[in-house]
């Protein structure tokens, strides 16, 4: 094969921080590109007469153009082109799914490496957030008003998207800091906190109001909104409580749900010790159970907070791992183990009430179940323990009660989740739901994609009503 070729065929890696180093710090783990890496990346691009890539974006990027822009080397342009559809690049750029989405559906895949479109995204939202963010024209104004449940990235995209049709969005947030679980959820080495705060300032400066420390459900309610003036209303609430394996010693000390876990970090600021002197109490040994980007982000927190040996616990084999590759890959780099096709059945602890050790089962892959994955199978009789201090629970979140339990003529279904129609309508009249809140698990992207999708239906509501 030509050099020329082996280049085609082949990405651009991303530069990263070596393991050694990245696991003593809570800096970004990947680097972003150089400019002329970026460019040679673009250069692969086969600008495909019907790209596929397009269709596999959940916020109808125009990935051809936007790479074609990079090409050639007109950054501004690139910049224009997606923020034209995404509120939030320099996010996505970082934690969407690109493998599972755009990428999955690109031409050179069959023969090669897809087009780095995630890479390329975050370089060039980089560029612009240095460069100095340009603010578009909006349209005028509407005189109507949206109410908007949440900071997350539902939220804001559907504030943002509203705010440039000419409506008049106003987002309540229940925590101190807008954001969501790109705020709290996510750690500083995958997400820096400093980009949420630049891209939720961006859509302030669309014209979006932003109230914190309002809990809807507690210090108003939906229905009371709408007394208020507002003409309709998005719920963007998230995940609630955490979901808990239900087995015998899952009250002792020392066991976390990933939730409270990667919350407790943040409002801490333990990722920022010895700056700020409120360490989280991680043990030596640390088990986390689960196979999903959550877990990925609490093993590898916990190592960063000091632990000395993190194992990933996870019933079914590494081919069902619902974690990113990527995360996968960075967490094995920097020495976390994974014990797969194991299940914990009990929590051992000692006098004083701490969790000790984790019994576990050794399980086997039956036939699928209805997610698609073969049904993990115990083995009987294949009982061992794993010795730990610190045990987090990766296992998922329950719906967020408190809109349910308060907004009349709302339909869920018997999990607790709002029950939505293909443009994200509810069943109460002039109200949209999308993100963790629906049924069905919702990356960042997912939630960003219900947010455009419900904005546009929102928008044709307003004007209906007009």
């Amino acid at each position: 094969m030509s050099a020329k070729r082996e280049m085609k065929l082949r990405r651009m890696p991303m530069p990263k921080q070596p393991p050694e180093k990245r696991i003593r710090n809570f800096e970004e783990v990947a680097l972003g590109y150089m400019p002329e890496q970026a460019i040679a990346e673009a250069k692969r691009c086969l600008q495909c007469p019907k790209p596929f890539c397009k269709l596999g974006c959940p916020v109808w990027i125009d990935i051809p153009a936007f790479i074609d822009a990079i090409k050639q080397q007109n950054f501004d342009k690139a910049a224009e082109i997606l923020r034209d559809k995404n509120n939030l690049p320099a996010i996505t750029g970082r934690v969407c799914p690109q493998e599972d989405q755009c990428e999955k559906v690109c031409v050179l895949s069959k023969a090669g490496d897809p087009i780095a479109i995630g890479a390329l995204e975050r370089f060039v939202a980089d560029y612009e957030l240095k460069r100095g963010l340009k603010i578009p024209s909006v349209a005028k104004k509407t005189g109507k008003r949206v109410a908007v449940v949440g900071s997350g990235p539902a939220g804001l995209t559907v504030a943002g998207d509203l705010a440039k049709l000419g409506h008049d969005a106003t987002i309540f947030e229940a925590l101190h800091i807008p954001g969501g679980v790109l705020v709290y959820g996510i750690p500083e080495f995958r997400l820096p906190k400093e980009i949420v705060r630049a891209e939720v300032n961006y859509v302030k400066s669309l014209g979006v109001k932003i109230e914190t420390n309002m809990i809807i459900g507690r210090i108003t309610t939906i229905d009371e909104l709408f007394e208020n003036g507002f003409d309709a209303a998005f719920i963007g609430t998230g995940a609630g409580s955490p979901r808990f394996m239900g087995i015998l010693g899952e009250s002792l000390n020392g066991i976390y749900s990933a939730n409270e876990f990667l919350v407790r970090a943040v409002l801490m600021k333990a990722y920022r010790f010895p700056e700020f002197d409120t360490p989280l109490k991680v043990g030596k040994r640390v088990g986390v159970i689960g196979g999903g980007n959550v877990a990925m982000d609490a093993a590898r927190t916990a190592l960063r907070l000091g632990s000395e040996n993190v194992t990933v616990v996870y019933r079914r084999s590494e081919t069902e791992l619902p974690a990113r590759l990527e995360e996968v890959k960075n967490a094995k780099e920097e020495g976390i183990e994974f014990r797969m096709l194991t299940n914990p059945v009990r929590f051992l602890g000692n006098d004083a009430g701490w969790v000790q050790k984790m019994e576990c089962l050794r399980m086997q892959l039956g036939p699928p179940d209805e997610s698609g994955r073969r049904r993990p199978i115990p083995i009987e009789d294949s009982n061992f323990t794993i010795e730990v201090d610190t045990a987090i629970v990766a296992i998922g979140q329950e719906p967020n009660p408190l809109i349910r339990q308060t907004t009349s003529n709302l339909q869920t279904d018997e999990e607790g989740y709002i029950i939505v129609d293909e443009n994200f309508s509810t069943s109460k009249k002039g109200v949209w739901a999308g993100g963790d809140i629906v049924p069905g698990e919702a990356t960042v992207i997912q939630a960003m994609g219900a947010g455009k999708r419900a904005a546009q239906d929102i928008d044709r509501y307003l004007r209906d009503q007009a």
